[in-house]
């Protein structure tokens, strides 16, 4: 088949583009390097999932100082998103525009442009909010009350209604993935969509290793090239690895063709890595705790601007057992976790040029992951006063608090990059999606993302994904016309 579009990766974004290109009567192919993952129930299983870490990358890198790292990445069908915690909320207004003094960049688009598309995703993604449960609206009750100010809010998450009626899935979607498909993610929502279309085609085990390039011009690309040896060419490519791992590729294939030393752009690629400051905060109460969801809630406070708190999923004393730290006896971890309930706090990180992914580290053959808090003080001072201020106000409430950073190998919102923007000297991606310098080369993932807002990123990647994936498919017809090729079949993208 000759494919108008090959799409590496199928996160988020990848599974979004591929939804809206196939829906349009364009030929996809959809390449992802991991396998589609069970639906034998051992994705809901805390032994296998965070015991053992079964279902995490093993690639090795290496951190700022030189030391060794393993990023907790994921490779399968459906990206990551297989296995995040269904918050799907928009960035406001304002974090679309760029702010200095916090070193954030603007975007190359205004918020309203995302408007069609953020709507359209909520409607594929199924996003609604459930009743906050007792545990956790005695809990809000104290932080909302006179003196405190926090702000409770409704959480939208991208959950089955009928979650509920299965108390197995309900207390395993945070972390975990969903067999029986009762969590929106990039395979649910998108790929099965459009999953037995004939102008689909989607390969998992498969690893990009390099772009393909046209002889005459290495700024237009006709394909990729797998581990296995095997070519794939097509009109256009869309990079979907994600904030990572598609930095990694266009380095490579910079390099190899000479373009890191005539593109603009190609000197921030890898550069502008975020992924929150983000602190696990966990409230101790004598109390066994009962709620099944629990993550029903968004805490903001006017003092800390730029920061969120949501509540973690389930706890009980086989998971707690699971992730406690060595120090802590199981049997004591066991008797605490019925009566744990879990926060998760996180502070848009600025953008500094030198939190980077390199593809590999200067005389090592690991790619790097260079991430210092010390050069974004102002996230860094207001996640710091956050964290104080909530402990504070759970132990007022009762609970003792216990707070855990997430480390660098904490990669669930990494994002930046490929930042987009409008000037290619300080931006790899325009507005449209396309690599600044090359004629048909997209990014769909987060690594576009140049704020990442105090919330999660994943439906601002979906709304982002859809947008880009308009603007090729009317591109792509328009030089279906021009060569007076007819389409694969007819037809419009729906949002049901």
């Amino acid at each position: 088949m000759h494919f108008d579009a090959i799409i590496v990766g199928s996160g988020a974004g990848g599974s979004a583009a591929a939804y809206y290109l196939v829906q349009s009567g364009r030929r996809v192919l959809l390449l992802e390097r991991g396998p589609e993952l069970p639906r034998d129930g051992s994705t809901l299983d805390v032994e296998q999932v965070f015991a053992r870490h079964a279902f995490v990358e093993t690639e090795r890198w290496v951190d700022a100082r030189g030391r060794a790292i393993v990023p907790e990445e994921r490779s399968n069908l459906g990206g990551k998103t297989r296995w995040y915690g269904a918050a799907l909320l928009r960035f406001s207004r304002e974090e679309f525009q760029g702010d200095p003094d916090r070193q954030f960049l603007p975007w190359p688009i205004a918020a309203d442009e995302l408007t069609p598309f953020y709507e359209a995703a909520e409607q594929l993604l199924g996003v609604r909010t459930f009743p906050i449960e007792p545990d956790l609206a005695r809990i809000a009750a104290h932080l909302a009350g006179p003196w405190r100010g926090w702000d409770v809010r409704p959480l939208p998450l991208g959950l089955s209604a009928g979650i509920l009626d299965h108390p197995e899935e309900a207390k395993h979607f945070d972390g975990f993935a969903s067999p029986r498909g009762l969590k929106a993610d990039g395979q649910s929502a998108f790929l099965e969509r459009v999953r037995n279309h004939p102008n689909l085609v989607i390969a998992t085990g498969r690893t990009v290793t390099d772009l393909l390039a046209w002889d005459a011009d290495p700024q237009r690309v006709i394909g990729v090239v797998c581990d296995d040896g095997t070519v794939h060419r097509a009109q256009h490519v869309l990079l979907a690895g994600g904030a990572l791992h598609s930095p990694r590729l266009l380095q490579s294939y910079f390099e190899r063709t000479g373009l890191a030393r005539t593109l603009p752009s190609a000197c921030v690629v890898g550069r502008h890595y975020k992924s929150h400051v983000l602190t696990a905060v966990l409230a101790l109460s004598p109390r066994r705790k009962t709620d099944s969801l629990r993550k029903t809630a968004l805490f903001l406070h006017d003092d800390f601007p730029h920061s969120s708190v949501q509540p973690l999923g389930w706890f009980d004393g086989e998971f707690f057992s699971a992730i406690a730290p060595s120090w802590l006896p199981k049997p004591l971890a066991r008797l605490a976790g019925p009566r744990l309930y879990g926060f998760f706090l996180q502070t848009e990180d600025g953008s500094h040029r030198d939190n980077r992914i390199l593809a590999h580290a200067h005389g090592i053959g690991r790619p790097k992951l260079d991430y210092d808090l010390a050069r974004i003080p102002q996230a860094r001072d207001e996640h710091r006063r956050l964290v104080a201020r909530f402990k504070r106000d759970l132990l007022a409430a009762g609970l003792m608090p216990l707070s855990q950073p997430i480390p660098v190998t904490g990669t669930a919102h990494a994002c930046g990059t490929l930042v987009a923007g409008n000037d290619p000297a300080v931006s790899v991606v325009g507005a449209d999606g396309r690599v600044h310098g090359m004629d048909n080369l997209y990014v769909v993932d987060g690594s576009v993302l140049p704020r990442s807002s105090r919330v999660n990123p994943a439906l601002t990647i979906y709304a982002w994904s859809l947008r880009v994936a308009s603007g090729l498919a009317q591109r792509i017809e328009q030089e279906r016309t021009r060569n007076e090729q007819p389409p694969a079949r007819a037809g419009h993208p729906v949002w049901a």
